[in-house]
């Protein structure tokens, strides 16, 4: 199923920054069979400033009189150097972005497009970075964001950024390995001449796990498992000393990181085995140890599951020479 994807064109856009957008995206469609494009791209803006019925090849859909829900949305830089000005004339887009954020939609900015996103107070208490040299400005504008200037990138829940320059590349890259798979995501590499080497393992990892919460007990099984997951066999083991019931405990759990406890320790397994095979000579049966499964079958069926590769191929994919 493709995923509906609105790419907004506000004012004082920068046209390089749209046509990067643009490229990575529909070059992931092409790469797919015709039936199954990943993405259903479509083009918005206020109605007050649409002035033609397309831009850049695509039908304008007006943000005050659509109700399509959409998959995600894509916020892209700005050319201007006064952010609040450039704020204040695209207001009509916040109530919009907040709308269909609550109806489901990832929403992802590129480099200075990280100020409207910050406006819409989507990203309060949220990871978020942006240009280098907008940093100190959006410190000051954002005081509630957590800003990572020395990021590339930021993924926090369904919520994403990029610096500035290539970074745009690499925030896109990452969104193509989550809906179309690694495959594509490593062709789409290649084709832009991105660097995976320097930035695969942020990039291509599919598990980020959430620690920002003030749950403790929750904290201390995330703990456990993280420190534990080579020698866990049964989630029991490690829950005994925990206070509270099992039930309780996962529902807790998965309150808080979305999954329950025992997706979050075949995620952690999934990654250390992604490490290993990226970094070490170590033999797939060696790995299969040392990440804590006795199964090779099951090993093998839960990988492909999580990485939609098999490990091998995995390995010759994005083995550090």
């Amino acid at each position: 199923m493709n995923k509906k994807t609105g790419l907004i064109v506000p004012h004082d856009y920068k046209l390089l920054s749209i046509a990067a957008i643009l490229e990575v995206f529909e070059t992931a469609n092409k790469l797919t069979k015709e039936h199954e494009k990943p993405f259903e791209i479509m083009v918005f803006q206020s109605a007050r400033q649409i002035t033609q019925e397309q831009l850049f090849g695509y039908k304008v859909h007006a943000i005050e009189n659509s109700d399509i829900a959409l998959d995600l949305i894509l916020i892209p830089a700005f050319t201007t150097d006064n952010m609040s000005e450039m704020i204040a004339k695209n207001k009509d887009f916040i109530p919009w972005l907040k709308k269909q954020h609550q109806n489901g939609a990832e929403l992802a900015s590129f480099c200075t497009g990280a100020f409207l996103f910050a406006a819409s107070g989507l990203l309060n208490e949220k990871l978020a970075t942006t240009h280098v040299d907008a940093c100190s400005a959006f410190t000051k504008a954002f005081p509630l964001v957590k800003l990572k200037p020395e990021e590339t990138l930021t993924a926090d829940g369904s919520l994403y950024t990029s610096g500035g320059s290539t970074s745009t590349f690499h925030l896109l890259i990452l969104l193509v390995q989550k809906y179309c798979g690694n495959e594509i995501a490593v062709q789409i590499a290649k084709i832009f001449s991105i660097d995976l080497n320097r930035y695969k393992q942020s990039y291509f990892s599919t598990f980020r796990p959430n620690h920002l919460h003030n749950d403790t007990l929750v904290a201390m099984l995330q703990q456990k498992i993280e420190s534990q997951y080579h020698s866990i066999e049964k989630l029991e083991e490690i829950t005994k000393d925990i206070p509270t019931s099992a039930r309780n405990m996962t529902r807790r759990f998965k309150q808080v990181t979305g999954i329950p406890p025992i997706e979050y320790l075949q995620n952690i397994r999934v990654e250390s085995s992604k490490k290993y095979l990226e970094q070490t000579q170590l033999s797939i049966s060696e790995i299969i140890e040392k990440t804590g499964y006795n199964d090779p079958k099951a090993f093998r069926k839960v990988f492909y599951k999580m990485v939609g590769m098999k490990p091998i191929e995995y390995r010759e994919k994005f083995r550090v020479q």
